[in-house]
């Protein structure tokens, strides 16, 4: 089992910055790509990023492309998204997910999230 907790989230003008991070304990963190995703109110949940179990690998969500970074230190079982030049149809609730294949996506455990709300 790995155990996943957010935080980070909260309210934010447009053009603003929120740094998200993602604790993990339990298995072994550094074995598993993790990845970030969101779901905006009335919206189904959806891919933002993916990085490989060294970091050494990112990719993201067009949408998204360019504004956010995402980083993880596996000293301290922790992953980071930087969100920055937010804007309102980034609000949503940020989940952090530990993936059990890179190719699909497929997730082996979820966080329980984290709101990020940006105003206009």
């Amino acid at each position: 089992q790995v155990q996943l907790v957010e935080s980070g989230g909260g309210l934010v003008q447009a053009g603003g910055s929120l740094r998200l991070s993602c604790a993990a304990s339990g298995r072994t963190f550094s074995n598993y790509g993790m990845g970030w995703f969101r779901q905006a109110p009335g919206k189904e949940r959806e891919f933002v990023a993916p990085i490989s179990w060294s970091g050494g690998k990112t990719a993201y969500a067009d949408s998204v492309k360019g504004r956010f970074t995402f980083s993880r230190d596996n000293a301290k079982n922790t992953v980071y998204l930087q969100m920055n030049s937010l804007k309102p149809e980034d609000t949503g609730v940020y989940y952090c997910a530990a993936l059990s294949s890179w190719s699909t996506l497929a997730v082996a455990y979820w966080g329980k999230g984290t709101l990020v709300t940006v105003s206009s």
